[in-house]
Parts: C-alpha cells; sequence; structure tokens
C-alpha cells in the first residue's frame, strides 16, 4: 500500500471496518494483536495495520 494510499482511522472507525465493537479494538491493541500510533493524544490505527490483523486472521481461520 502506498504511503497516500496508508490512512489513519480512529477507534470507532477501525471497529466498523473490522466489524467489531470498540472496546475489542482497544482488547486487541492491549494483547499487541493490533498494532496503533500515537499521534497528539490519541491512539489512531493504520490501514496498513487493519490489513495485516485481517490478513492473521484469515490465516488462523484456516
Amino acid at each position: 500500500m502506498s504511503p497516500q494510499q496508508n490512512r489513519l482511522h480512529s477507534i470507532p472507525a477501525a471497529a466498523e471496518q473490522l466489524g467489531i465493537g470498540r472496546s475489542t479494538v482497544y482488547i486487541l491493541m492491549n494483547e499487541g494483536k493490533l498494532r496503533s500510533v500515537k499521534v497528539a493524544g490519541r491512539r489512531l490505527i493504520s490501514s496498513d495495520a487493519i490489513a495485516e490483523f485481517i490478513e492473521r486472521a484469515e490465516q488462523g481461520a484456516a
């Protein structure tokens, strides 16, 4: 994914993309299963991190 396409998403936006609740996103971040960055005091999740999480989940489900 190019840097222009790798956007940062808020917790609610990432939760919506993943089809899970916000609290589950926080749990996944705390467990190190979903990468995030802190920008100006806000915790954000990159498009790449979301894609990597989905890929790992699909591989684990196979």
